[in-house]
């Protein structure tokens, strides 16, 4: 009796372990840009309504290109083109895939606060006391820090450009617009500052910055082969100004987490996200 005790309890183990079906993976990789930052998380609390388990990974843009093509993490939602990171994608085209668009509108260049009397990157010189001389950047190897090193060639502008980071930047404008200060720095919308302060993105005659960017998802190789739910679920991700602004406000404004802004956000948006889920099986 003792026998089919331990007998009957392996086998009612065993059932169960069978029935249970394997979480998919997913890897997502993000930088600090805010953004993307929101549109991570949501994508990430989108798949995990779906099962997966997402595994988010945190780096500066040329790293997370490199981990693309080496097939290190799996997706990255935030590539810019056709400027921003054009070099990277150029560098490792062999190695990645373009999935889609996620928003259309994108822009990148240099900001100031709307009380400045300027209005183009070919003022910035005759006004360089005021500015002191300094353009306050983002991180090393992005792609607007590389485009800024180039305006200030092309336009022969007599400014260092400082290194920092998405939040550092936007402390500094911050703390210079509540001393009603002259500022620019490297800047992009969407981004939740023009919805927090009065900006402007200075003209750009020689376009250096380009016109309208998009915002892509790229892929590792292969991926949209290995998982093609999650390729088809990508492909109907698409923001509208007024969602990713709503989305990049929640994420700014959240008392908790990214993750709970993001499951926040879909609960109020359920008709839209669930329009995005496709119908065929996991």
């Amino acid at each position: 009796m003792k026998l089919m005790g331990i007998l009957l309890t392996i086998l009612m183990i065993l059932t169960s372990c069978g029935g249970e079906k394997t979480k998919k993976q997913l890897s997502i990789a993000y930088a600090n840009w805010s953004e993307g930052i929101a549109i991570t998380h949501l994508t990430k609390a989108i798949f995990e309504e779906q099962g997966y388990e997402v595994k988010l990974q945190n780096a500066d843009i040329a790293p997370i290109f490199a981990s693309l093509s080496r097939g290190k993490v799996d997706i990255f939602m935030d590539v810019w083109m056709p400027v921003t990171h054009a070099d990277y994608l150029k560098q490792h085209s062999k190695n990645l895939d373009t999935i889609s668009t996620v928003y259309n509108k994108a822009r990148i260049g240099l900001v100031v606060p709307e009380y400045v009397t300027i209005n183009s990157i070919e003022e910035l010189n005759a006004n360089k006391e005021k500015f002191s001389g300094q353009i306050i950047g983002i991180d090393a190897g992005a792609g607007i820090m590389k485009a800024t090193e180039e305006a200030i060639d092309k336009y022969d502008l007599d400014y260092k450009l400082f290194t920092s980071s998405g939040p550092g930047m936007t402390a500094s404008l911050k703390k210079a617009i509540e001393q009603s200060k002259w500022i620019v720095v490297t800047g992009w919308t969407p981004h939740w500052m023009f919805g927090r302060f009065r900006l402007k993105i200075l003209e750009d005659p020689q376009k250096v910055y380009g016109d309208v960017e998009l915002i892509q998802i790229a892929s590792r190789k292969n991926f949209s082969t290995d998982d093609t739910f999650a390729v088809a679920l990508l492909k109907n991700i698409r923001l509208t100004d007024k969602q990713i602004s709503s989305l990049m406000t929640a994420m700014e404004e959240t008392q908790t987490t990214e993750g709970d802004a993001a499951r926040m956000w879909i609960e109020k948006n359920r008709e839209l996200v669930d329009s995005w889920i496709p119908k065929e099986e996991k």
